[in-house]
């Protein structure tokens, strides 16, 4: 009788052996390069070492195809059990109670404490409940050319943006330089609403009733603020045309003074540059003493129908801990979740002080573009580029530019409002 016993115990360890074995965790990763996932794939091992007979099942989906195919598979039933979520996805696959909370999780972590304010607030920002947890920010802040500077006898940095516009005047009276590359192609949404907001002294896009702010006075003194940042020539002629590559390009090479951009740009500015050469500093603040950078940011997300959810929430606990966020924002060039990583030796230098410093400035609030509109996509990527070149050429007024963009979100507003 014992053997038998003994016999249907070690069958019943066997089993339970197997069955743990068997535990697949699904992870979908949406932003793709092969650097970021080799990145990811050494954090997920330090998981999987520390939860035997766990395994994870990364699914990598190139970014230029990624919504339309992670959607695909949501509604295929293939829902993984974590997820790299996008902001302006969490809306969309918490909205239909597609995701877990994560706030009894967060409420027992550890170092939950040791987030820094805004991951929290930006997790939140959906049913004030975190369906995401963030992983990293990319934050706007203004890069600056210390030689560019001192030659041109700026003494302190600009604090403003009539003292970043004093500074661009003497720096664009050296032969060849100028003082802000301006991005006037793709991607130079970002500028126009930073510099708008400031100056309007409040970043909020819309009205109760939809109507844009952007033809509002503020807005629109902002808008005209940088069609003379180009006009005056403060800023290379060719930048009319710039991109991301284009306006790194300018800065590295000395030809502007100024940046504003995410952290990501420190990649290839810090090949090229000394360090002692360049900093950043804090976004300019407007008449009202705020300022508005854009912020952007991805996190991890678990869905509601997991069958692991301890084990997923241990993993994204991994991904997100100090040890991992770090690893993993270095690869990718954001900021860091947690305030204990402003003392690695990796942030602790003048590069990254004016991120962590807006971070930290209740007089610095992050700015979220509307991408919960479906119409934002034409708007950012066609629309702002073509009217702003016309703008920036005086073809049409800064007036008319700020009344088209506004006749536009307000129509695209009203029709998200009226089919809520």
């Amino acid at each position: 009788m014992n053997k038998i016993l003994a016999i249907a115990s070690l069958s019943t360890l066997l089993m339970a052996g197997t069955a743990l074995a068997d535990t697949t965790l699904k992870l979908v990763e949406v932003i793709t390069s092969p650097e970021r996932t080799e990145t990811l794939k050494g954090i997920v091992k330090t998981f999987e070492d520390a939860n035997p007979g766990t395994k994870v099942e990364i699914t990598s989906l190139p970014w230029g195809q990624a919504f339309e195919k992670f959607a695909t598979m949501v509604s295929a039933g293939e829902t993984p059990d974590v997820v790299e979520m996008p902001d302006n996805w969490v809306a969309l696959y918490s909205n239909n109670g597609a995701l877990e909370s994560l706030e009894p999780y967060l409420a027992k972590w550890e170092y939950t404490a040791g987030l820094t304010p805004r991951t929290l607030e930006m997790g939140r920002l959906t049913k004030n409940t975190v369906y995401q947890l963030p992983y990293g920010f990319y934050l706007r802040a203004m890069f600056y050319n210390k030689k560019l500077l001192a030659e041109a006898g700026v003494a302190e940095l600009p604090k403003t943006l009539d003292e970043f516009r004093a500074a661009s005047e003497k720096v664009s009276k050296l032969p060849g330089k100028y003082g802000y590359c301006l991005r006037g192609g793709p991607g130079g949404l970002n500028g126009w609403v930073m510099f708008a907001a400031s100056m309007a002294g409040n970043n909020t896009f819309f009205k109760p009733d939809g109507t844009s702010t952007f033809a509002d006075p503020g807005w629109a003194k902002g808008v005209k603020y940088v069609i003379d940042l180009y006009k005056d020539g403060l800023a290379p002629k060719d930048s009319i045309n710039w991109g991301f590559n284009e306006v790194v390009g300018g800065f590295y090479s000395g030809t502007c003074a100024f940046l504003d951009q995410d952290p990501d740009a420190l990649i290839s500015i810090a090949e090229r540059m000394k360090p002692e050469d360049y900093g950043v500093m804090p976004f300019p603040k407007g008449p009202d003493g705020k300022a508005f950078p854009t912020i952007g940011y991805g996190g991890w997300s678990m869905f509601a129908n997991s069958e692991h959810k301890d084990l997923a929430w241990k993993l994204i606990a991994t991904l997100d801990s100090p040890e991992g966020n770090i690893a993993w924002n270095k690869r990718i060039g954001a900021l860091p979740i947690h305030k204990a990583a402003e003392s690695d030796p990796f942030y602790a230098g003048d590069q990254f002080k004016g991120w962590f410093a807006e971070l930290a400035d209740p007089n610095v609030t992050p700015t979220v573009m509307p991408t919960h509109l479906e119409e934002f996509a034409f708007f950012k990527d066609s629309l702002v580029i073509k009217t702003s070149q016309q703008a920036l050429l005086g073809e049409i007024t800064p007036d008319d530019l700020a009344k088209q963009w506004a006749d536009y979100l307000t129509a695209a507003q009203q029709k998200f409002l009226s089919a809520k």
